[in-house]
């Protein structure tokens, strides 16, 4: 199957022209008129990841390898290291990243906690919850098996939830909500949400948006090409 076709199909799906202005969402590796025998999907590349794919395969992540321009390409660093690899075996590479998150995985990860989106406000979906944030913490601690979980305590209640994953703490400001579901967030931002009487539950970069392989998956399957759902691992331990 073409390139072109499977990205013309993704693009549809999910428009790039829609990804934020600091993005580089979209084929960064390889040509529209490569011939693809093979498709894997993958929240990241990583070398593990690229054991396993075969020559002539497309890989479409959430994150983009290339973020940049890149000014050098030494093959001992990454991502030249993964890109050399990519170009020994003919793999092609698509991201869809904050074009996704627009279009499915902020909604998507809302399903899987059993939440309703009400609305969506560019990158934030709004959810109805209405329990305490003890209570809310505890039931995503547990669907989205996360150990050990940071909450900011500001309100008890929680009538209205926002969900942004991966990391949304540059958000904060703008939310209107009870409580913020997002990753990576740091002190000073969970200092604005406090003393601005917004609570946070810190659900995790990796763990929130590691469900983009089996998101995407699910509209892949009428493909001529089988989608192999994989994912690339969690960079971080936990003690």
């Amino acid at each position: 199957m073409k390139l072109g076709a499977i990205y013309d199909f993704l693009d549809t799906l999910s428009p790039f022209a829609t990804q934020a202005r600091w993005d580089n969402s979209g084929l960064l590796i390889g040509s529209l008129d490569d011939e693809v025998e093979q498709i894997y999907l993958s929240l990241d590349v990583d070398s593990l990841l690229l054991e396993q794919v075969v020559p002539n395969s497309l890989i479409i992540t959430h994150h983009p390898l290339i973020f940049s321009g890149l000014k050098q390409l030494n093959f001992a660093k990454y991502p030249s290291n993964l890109i050399q690899i990519m170009v020994q075996k003919k793999i092609s590479l698509i991201a869809m990243h904050t074009n996704f998150d627009l279009s499915h995985l902020n909604a998507y990860v809302a399903s899987k906690l059993g939440f309703e989106v009400k609305e969506t406000k560019e990158f934030v979906a709004y959810c109805e919850v209405n329990q305490s944030l003890d209570d809310l913490a505890l039931h995503v601690k547990h669907v989205l098996g996360i150990e050990h979980l940071r909450i900011v305590r500001a309100k008890e209640w929680i009538g209205l939830c926002a969900i942004t994953t991966g990391s949304g703490g540059d958000l904060i400001a703008q939310i209107e909500a009870d409580c913020f579901l997002s990753g990576d967030l740091k002190y000073h931002q969970a200092m604005e949400a406090k003393e601005n009487n917004l609570s946070l539950i810190d659900i995790g970069h990796f763990e929130s948006e590691r469900y983009f392989p089996e998101c995407l998956g699910d509209y892949l399957k009428n493909l001529p090409l089988k989608a192999i759902i994989s994912n690339s691992k969690n960079p971080f331990e936990y003690k």
